[in-house]
């Protein structure tokens, strides 16, 4: 199915970046809100989009005006009534979601692909909400959408094919490299990222090291910004909401560091708000360092050591499982990981899989076992990780890892 018209639901930073996205490669699009002012906000979102690239030379004010041509807002469901494909920017709350997918039942033809770009949420669940399930996908954007490449498609249970090889080819017409994801809670990207998350916060919150420290450590080895930086960036409400996601569905292994909560409480929630881990502007840093000694009162846990095999292993951890999980192949783990994340080792991009090989399979599962030993369950190395090395597939150093290495 080739898509020819596009609609998004949600005119915030993601629904109008998409929305960019999608007028940059020559379609039209319908962006859709609840009142008038939050869709002129959208629309000079993508305005502010266009102008910068005018303003560097990368493009003209005609070219400009052409692409904003291709945009219609609107607060009505009556312009859904030819779209080919439709996809969802609401804030993530299932119910909403599910909502929004029945309305547009209503509207849209049968035919009609319903796209949430959710970054967690059951898409079987929001499928089974329609009469259509078999035309409800993810299509799951990164932060910002008009520069990130990545984008993870998502099938439910009952998704069909021609809907999969249809956003798979829409996705590469809007320049990103799709990665096809069998559903789990937090996908591919977020499921690895969080546990590296969380282990960073746990080395903060015991005094393993200062966040500079680690943020400077993490840059070093080869990520574009530390996990404080990232997560500020993010903003720690999205964080907690994700972990707190996870934990409930992957147990103890999930379980977040208390630092997040305190921070989510206090309202720290990053750059947005001018304080998260770090301060903005008049805001300081003093207020998280004492929520560190408060919990280290509690727990009696500081001093811990810190390294960064501590924050990357739970990451290298969780693809393996991804793996063993059939979530998605070797090459694509990897792939997502670069594009959606920038991981590198050093100045070289690569991703956890090929990181782990080059250590070597064993060394990951000595070290795994090391830290399971003083900090428990969630650095239990993954059974596909021991099976691994008890087959000497150890990585480079073998010709065969994870990955398949050339002798």
């Amino acid at each position: 199915m080739y898509i020819f018209k596009a609609g998004v639901l949600g005119a915030g930073a993601m629904g109008a970046e998409i929305a960019q996205v999608i007028t940059y490669s020559g379609l039209p699009v319908v962006l859709k809100d609840i009142d008038q002012e939050l869709v002129d906000g959208g629309l000079e979102r993508i305005r502010a989009i266009y102008q910068r690239r005018v303003d560097k030379g990368k493009m003209s004010p005609t070219t400009m005006a052409e692409k904003l041509d291709l945009v219609e807002g609107t607060t009505s469901y009556d312009p859904f009534s030819d779209m080919d494909i439709v996809i969802e920017a609401v804030p993530e709350d299932i119910e909403l979601k599910k909502r929004v997918f029945q309305e547009l039942e209503k509207v849209c033809p049968e035919g009609t692909i319903f796209a949430s770009n959710t970054s967690a949420l059951s898409i079987s669940e929001m499928g089974a909400a329609t009469k259509r399930p078999e035309k409800v996908i993810g299509m799951h954007f990164f932060n910002p959408a008009h520069v990130m490449k990545l984008v993870e498609v998502i099938p439910g249970l009952e998704t069909d094919q021609d809907t999969i090889d249809s956003l798979v080819t829409f996705a590469e017409s809007l320049r990103k490299i799709p990665v096809v994801v069998q559903e789990c809670p937090g996908f591919l990207v977020n499921r690895l990222l969080v546990p590296y998350l969380n282990e960073a916060t746990y080395c903060l919150q015991e005094g393993a090291a200062t966040a500079r420290e680690i943020d400077e450590a993490i840059v070093e080895f080869g990520m574009p910004m530390g996990p404080f930086t990232l997560m500020d960036m993010l903003g720690l409400d999205v964080c907690y909401d994700v972990g707190k996601y996870l934990y409930s569905e992957y147990g103890e292994r999930g379980k977040p560091a208390a630092l997040f909560e305190r921070l989510y409480v206090a309202g720290r929630l990053g750059e947005k708000v001018g304080a998260g881990f770090y301060g903005y502007g008049t805001e300081t840093d003093e207020p998280v360092k004492e929520m560190i000694a408060q919990i280290q009162e509690e727990t009696g846990i500081r001093g811990t050591p810190f390294r960064v095999e501590r924050c990357f292993l739970p990451l290298i951890n969780e693809a393996a499982m991804c793996l063993q999980e059939n979530i998605s192949s070797p090459t694509d783990i990897d792939m997502a990981m670069m594009a959606g994340t920038g991981m590198k080792k050093g100045t070289t991009p690569m991703g956890p899989l090929a990181i782990a090989d080059e250590m070597g399979l064993d060394e990951v599962l000595t070290q795994l076992e090391e830290f399971e030993a003083q900090f428990g369950e969630r650095f239990r190395p993954a059974r596909l990780l021991r099976l691994k090395v008890k087959a000497n597939h150890l990585g480079v150093k073998t010709g065969r890892g994870f990955l398949e290495h050339a002798g």
